[in-house]
């Protein structure tokens, strides 16, 4: 494959702006960072552009076409927070340029009936093939169960293992079985015994500070049931935890839509009228949220120094999951991160190289030398204004632009 030469675009790492203006792809891999443009290789004009890393959003579950679909928006990996792609299944997406890649928990443990069963309207079965071996359903209601499902989900192909704190009260449900403490803390024990990453599901405050007491590496919410403390600031902090608030997710909890990011025309043109109604619904489960106080929440964590993960919870294009898209919602979490008082640059970390390090994906995330060449191309500068990360002039996954 002949090197491919990006020229004259500024430059953010996953980390910081840099200095250089040139970045060489060989293959599927970023060759050099900087330096001349090599001769009889292809040029890509990236003046007026800033390059990144693709992007990564940290919470997702798949759906038909999700996984093309997040590409065309520079999503160039999506961590599944439960569903269908783990090892045995995604053998042909790790191949396949014009898809995103992907991750998964495959499915997480949760008592019979917990969440998220509540989410699913009556007689509902999604409208798709069954992948050719279905993931591990690991229903627990005690720890000795928990603990004995770890092993099962991590050898069936599990990326990481994911645990249900919800007694649905967040969601209108309240009284949903819900894992109690020693079962929580029991699979996660087991968890730490096979080096295995693990994250929480958890909506409120105290199904957060379970999480943290358990040795949980990281939340795939931010609380919204009530505003934050500095206690609990404290215990998430000391406890060393990411966070990934799905602020995206959280605002649809409480009734608002995505209709305004529907209508920018930047992304109206990536999608199908089904993900547009969808784009347009909300969830408005838990209308008495403040989404005040949740910036408040994720401003507080970002000054303790948690890390802080770009995700949005997108799922299917059915409107009970509305508000969300896959791709463009992740562009729409990074507003609402900046909107909480994260700088611009804050942001992009959180959907470049910090999710990349707590998620052990040490092949990407930064724009450096020998990792993958996923990489984002958009006019004008979102270190400066986030708004810029939808002007999308190119997508590589592994060194190969997609198709425009």
């Amino acid at each position: 494959m002949a090197l491919t030469a990006i020229t004259d675009a500024q430059v953010f790492d996953g980390e910081k702006t840099v200095g250089v203006r040139t970045v060489v792809i060989d293959g599927a891999r970023i060759a050099r960072v900087g330096g001349e443009v090599p001769r009889d290789c292809e040029v890509v004009d990236g003046g007026g552009a800033t390059l990144l890393p693709g992007l990564i959003d940290a919470h997702v579950h798949s759906a038909p076409g999700s996984l093309a679909l997040a590409l065309r928006f520079g999503v160039t990996t999506e961590l599944e927070m439960q569903g269908m792609n783990t090892r045995e299944n995604r053998g042909s997406i790790t191949d396949d340029d014009t898809l995103a890649d992907v991750r998964s928990s495959g499915f997480a443990i949760t008592p019979p009936g917990g969440h998220p069963s509540e989410l699913m309207p009556e007689g509902f079965r999604p409208k798709w093939d069954l992948p050719p071996v279905m993931p591990l359903m690991p229903f627990s209601t005690t720890p000795e169960e928990a603990a004995a499902y770890v092993p099962q989900l991590l050898a069936r192909g599990s990326d990481f293992i994911k645990f249900m704190i919800d007694d649905g009260t967040v969601e209108g449900h309240p009284g949903l079985p819900s894992l109690d403490r020693a079962t929580l803390n029991a699979g996660v024990a087991e968890a730490r015994k096979y080096g295995a990453l693990t994250v929480a599901h958890a909506l409120t405050l105290e199904a957060t500070r379970m999480a943290a007491e358990a040795g949980v590496d990281g939340v795939t919410h931010v609380f919204m049931d009530q505003p934050h403390t500095a206690e609990i600031i404290d215990v998430i902090r000391d406890a060393g935890m990411f966070v990934i608030p799905c602020i995206t997710l959280n605002a649809s909890l409480m009734g608002i839509t995505g209709a305004e990011l529907a209508d920018d025309p930047r992304v109206a043109a990536r999608l199908d009228d089904r993900w547009d109604r969808t784009l347009r619904s909300s969830y408005d489960r838990y209308p008495q949220g403040r989404l005040d106080d949740v910036y408040a929440t994720v401003r507080a964590l970002d000054a303790a120094g948690v890390d802080v993960l770009a995700g949005t919870d997108v799922s299917m294009p059915e409107t009970f999951f509305g508000g969300l898209a896959h791709g463009a919602s992740l562009h729409h979490e990074l507003q609402y991160l900046v909107a909480a008082g994260l700088t611009p640059s804050r942001a992009l970390r959180a959907a470049t190289a910090t999710t990349a390090r707590r998620f052990r994906l040490g092949d990407r995330g930064r724009v450096a030398e020998g990792l993958r060449a996923d990489l984002l191309l958009v006019d004008g500068d979102p270190t400066v204004d986030i708004g810029d990360t939808l002007n999308t002039r190119a997508v590589w996954r592994r060194g190969t632009r997609l198709a425009a």
